[in-house]
């Protein structure tokens, strides 16, 4: 018997899906996403509106779609990835002629009901692209120059879509995502040491271009790095974010202010304090030990998908469980380390937690593809 007939034959039906489940799993997101209700709620001043009410009717369609989507077969998901990494591309340079702009960026589709973000679907289908690509590759031929080039080409063609909006911080998730995903499929670390090495000659042109005819990036995105490496240098400009932010972390000390207590947030110093920087909120009210508890409640699902991915046996699907946590650990640990003052401020939303509706969305598909690759298994 071949291994797909044993697939095929082992593939639970009706409720029996049900069951298999990774129920630990769900409960997990929908506590992540309960505290995400909690901050909404508080930064709106003890009211459902204007952000709490739309969240939480997200966060129900979102799991009803993760749900639709770990019915389906594995082996169906692995045969769209194709035609989902090319919507995907599609749909980014659609953004180019047709896209609504906001806050100085060009990156939203209007589709009436809601504003689609096609990076944020970028994020998952790229995912999906490389491991149906190292699923296919046999691994004699994963490290061969030739065969290399392939996905990195289908990582570098939406990085440069999405930074023409520009989006800085996705096109870093985008890069990172997908050269972690390179690494966990095989390819030698001779590949990465020189990606390493450009990188580093990369950071250095940037800084050398700047006031140039040549600059490569925009002027608002080289304050963002002044303020990194020095946010008193404007306190009440491009500082300003940053350094209210640690005002309102230090502010929280171990054990917060209390809930729908923070004065951050709730006298309006902190920007943002419902989309990006939510996280300074909550360690605000709740001290340290409100944010260690999120982030062991991060780690706790990064340990479910990576033990998923460990336990099946189909190559696709332990490259797209292990893909989405990936994908899942950048997303919070770039947010924290922007919000803290250890990374430059991206624009990158705190998974499950923040205001927004294309980010949860894609995230819940993403995770019921791990819901998929979990139920479909062979037992």
């Amino acid at each position: 018997m071949s291994y797909l007939e044993y697939t095929v034959k082992t593939t639970p039906t009706g409720l029996r899906k049900i069951l298999y489940l990774n129920w630990p799993l769900v409960i997990l997101l929908t506590a992540v996403a309960g505290v995400g209700f909690l901050m909404l709620y508080s930064v709106a001043g003890g009211s459902f509106r204007p952000w709490l009410e739309p969240q939480m009717k997200r966060y129900a369609l979102g799991l009803s779609v993760m749900l639709v989507v770990a019915m389906v077969p594995i082996w169906f998901w692995r045969n769209m990835a194709v035609l989902a990494y090319g919507v995907s591309l599609v749909l980014l340079i659609a953004v180019e002629f047709f896209g609504t702009v906001g806050m100085g960026a060009q990156r939203w589709i209007d589709l009436g009901f809601m504003r689609l973000q096609p990076s944020e679907l970028m994020k998952i289908t790229l995912v999906m692209m490389l491991a149906t690509y190292y699923d296919w590759l046999p691994m004699s031929r994963v490290s061969r120059p030739l065969w290399v080039l392939a996905p990195v080409g289908l990582i570098l063609l939406p990085v440069a879509l999405v930074l023409r909006q520009p989006d800085l911080g996705t096109s870093i998730l985008l890069l990172a995502a997908g050269g972690m995903l390179m690494f966990v499929a095989g390819v030698h670390w001779a590949y990465f040491a020189v990606v390493v090495a450009l990188g580093i000659s990369l950071i250095a042109a940037v800084f050398q271009s700047r006031g140039t005819d040549w600059q490569m990036l925009a002027d608002y995105q080289y304050r963002r790095i002044d303020t990194f490496l020095d946010p008193s240098s404007d306190p009440l400009g491009a500082g300003y974010h940053i350094t209210q932010s640690k005002i309102a972390l230090g502010s929280g000390g171990w054990t917060g202010r209390g809930f729908m207590q923070g004065t951050q947030s709730r006298l309006n110093f902190l920007p943002e304090k419902h989309t990006d920087f939510i996280f300074t909120t909550l360690a605000e009210e709740f001290g340290f030990i409100g944010g260690i508890s999120l982030l062991g409640l991060y780690t706790l699902i990064l340990v479910f998908c990576i033990a998923t991915a460990l336990s099946n046996r189909d190559r696709f699907s332990s490259l797209l469980t292990l893909g989405v946590a990936v994908t899942f650990f950048l997303f919070f640990a770039v947010n924290m380390s922007m919000v803290m003052g250890l990374a430059p401020v991206v624009g990158v939303p705190l998974p499950l937690v923040s205001y927004g509706g294309s980010a949860m969305l894609v995230l819940m598909i993403a995770f019921g593809l791990v819901q998929s690759a979990h139920i479909h298994k062979p037992r």
